[in-house]
């Protein structure tokens, strides 16, 4: 009977704290987005489930919140009601326009022992090009990325090329393109050479060309642009010309999410798209097939990409606390690996690639790093404040140029016009 008696009391004892507990967990609530096809939205869910589990003093909301671009939207409306998220995942190159905005604070204030400085330095240098300005950490990188070129390797057999070798500059990716373009007794192309998308995200596939023809589009301080740089209108004719003349690569706007099925189904023999696609290519692709870098022109190159996490003001101090505890553990080597594999998206600290769980998928998977060792090439994603206005600007010229309505160097300097009208104020 007292044994019985105590039991109880200690099982009372417990509900009460973890009645208590629970009534006093830190909530927090998270933005994310997802721009590629594959696990990503389930893998998140199950990486915060997990934090969860393990720190029963924090609850965590993990809200899907659509495309990078849906994401922003909503955390800045959120945010202006009053209501903003305590951390989001946000394009990199938005980080200007957040600031602009007064919405987050720098992740500093909550990283001040000499162990966080350790681990913020613990990044790849090329992806805090997007994250710190002034001297100050306002993204912690996460969910990043750099394009990669994707071929079909029985295509390429098909076409009497080594399936194992991918064009390694312009020049060959027309050459290797020509022999790779398929057309039917009629005519009509039934797989293309290649497909550089310019919808969703133009301006960053674009990038690349740019980057590897040695021209830069914006500056460190994100108030002024290049855009009618004459390495940059080079850059476009050859983009144009890809489609006008060579005739290797479909007319007129190519979609960006419609690019990985066109892969599969034999629409295309080569691809740019983001690393992210790296695991959804490899789960679905019915044909083996290869990743490479980016090919060069004066140079190597391509730009970073993805989405950092922002930390939003308005929150309380306990929830910032909070919140910069989930982000490094997230980021730590365990979940990090987690999420590369589930994703393809380029584990953003060297010490994740040193986890027996990363080489071992390495060894199995080549593939993987490819786009982790371009970043020794790589430069920052375009960002400036305004960035939504700017980019949308060079967005616009991109497509008349694609699509015939204006020549390369009309549209370039229509848009640095209309860019540096923008940008002055910051200057």
């Amino acid at each position: 009977m007292l044994k019985s008696t105590f039991l109880k009391a200690v099982a009372a004892t417990a509900l009460t704290f973890s009645t208590w507990a629970s009534a006093q967990a830190v909530d927090l609530q998270f933005y994310f987005p997802v721009a590629v096809g594959g696990k990503a939205a389930d893998t998140i869910q199950e990486l915060t489930d997990a934090y969860v589990a393990q720190n029963p003093d924090v609850t965590i909301d993990a809200v899907y919140a659509g495309s990078y671009q849906d994401t922003v939207a909503k955390a800045i409306t959120a945010s202006r009601g009053g209501n903003p998220p305590q951390l989001s995942v946000i394009l990199s190159a938005d980080m200007f326009t957040l600031i602009d905005e007064d919405l987050i604070q720098p992740f500093d204030d909550y990283l001040t022992s000499d162990e966080d400085k350790k681990w913020v330095e613990g990044f790849y240098p090329a992806f805090m090009e997007n994250s710190q300005t002034g001297g100050k950490t306002y993204g912690i990188p996460f969910q990043r990325s750099t394009p990669v070129l994707y071929w079909n390797k029985e295509a390429f057999e098909a076409a009497g090329l080594d399936p194992e070798v991918a064009p390694a500059t312009w020049d060959e990716m027309v050459d290797f393109g020509k022999k790779l373009t398929k057309k039917d007794d009629s005519g009509n192309v039934t797989q293309w050479g290649v497909r550089i998308p310019s919808s969703g995200f133009p301006y960053w596939l674009f990038q690349g060309l740019a980057i590897e023809n040695g021209a830069i589009l914006a500056n460190a301080d994100g108030n002024k642009t290049n855009f009618d740089d004459p390495k940059v209108v080079e850059a476009l004719q050859y983009l144009v010309d890809l489609s006008t003349k060579h005739e290797v690569m479909a007319p007129g706007i190519i979609e960006w999410g419609a690019t990985p099925k066109a892969f599969f189904e034999g629409q295309t023999a080569m691809m740019w798209t983001s690393t992210g696609n790296l695991t959804n290519v490899r789960d679905n692709a019915p044909f083996k097939f290869g990743v490479a870098m980016l090919p060069e022109k004066a140079q190597r190159g391509a730009p970073t990409g993805g989405g950092n996490f922002y930390l939003f003001k308005g929150a309380s101090d306990e929830q910032n606390k909070a919140a910069v505890k989930f982000v490094q553990w997230i980021t730590a080597p365990e979940q990090s690996a987690k999420w590369t594999i589930a994703t393809g998206y380029v584990a953003p600290r060297a010490e994740t690639w040193e986890t027996d769980t990363m080489k071992a998928y390495a060894a199995d998977f080549p593939a993987v790093l490819v786009a982790r060792d371009q970043l020794d090439f790589a430069k920052a994603e375009l960002a400036t404040y305004q960035n939504q206005r700017v980019t949308g600007i060079f967005n616009d010229a991109l497509a008349a140029a694609i699509t015939g309505q204006k020549d390369a160097e009309t549209a370039l300097k229509e848009a640095q016009a209309q860019a540096d009208e923008i940008l002055s104020e910051y200057r």
